[in-house]
């Protein structure tokens, strides 16, 4: 997961040269004389790596333009809570003050993504980036409830 705009710089920038050597390297292939299966062989997993790279930088992308996906059951509560930090434009030292803890609490916490983080603590954090986190409630009609057992 990108954190902050110098990983994103450097994403675009790696993501850049990527790709100008998956197209160097799938026509040199193909100058080999390898046939459309071999190179597909050979140049899948460099453009599976660009794949996940392009799909962070435009998750970035999405964060920024304050787009947030949504959660079930609290899970992945930690990785909207660094999405919002980063959406809001705040550094992890900033979040740091506000909360009152060492920076490098939150570079911890934000790298395990807030794993086993309480309800409390996850509170506490959404007051310090000043946001409102609203639930809904969906009940599950009986006869599904009693099938799911």
């Amino acid at each position: 997961m990108i954190r902050n705009e110098a990983e994103y710089q450097e994403a675009n920038e790696r993501l850049a040269e990527e790709r100008k050597r998956y197209e160097t390297h799938e026509r040199s292939l193909k100058e080999a004389g390898l046939t459309e299966e071999e190179i597909k062989r050979v140049v899948d997993p460099l453009r599976s790596f660009h794949l996940q790279l392009a799909e962070e930088v435009e998750s970035y992308e999405r964060l920024k333009r304050r787009e947030f996906a949504e959660i079930e059951n609290l899970r992945g509560i930690g990785h909207l809570l660094i999405s919002l930090r980063i959406a809001l434009g705040l550094s992890q030292r900033e979040l740091a003050r506000r909360l009152e803890v060492h920076e490098s609490q939150v570079s911890r916490d934000e790298r395990n993504e807030y794993f086993g983080i309480t309800l409390e603590r996850a509170a506490r954090i959404l007051d310090a980036l000043n946001v409102r986190l609203h639930t809904k409630v969906e009940l599950q009609p009986q006869e599904e409830l009693l099938n799911s057992f």
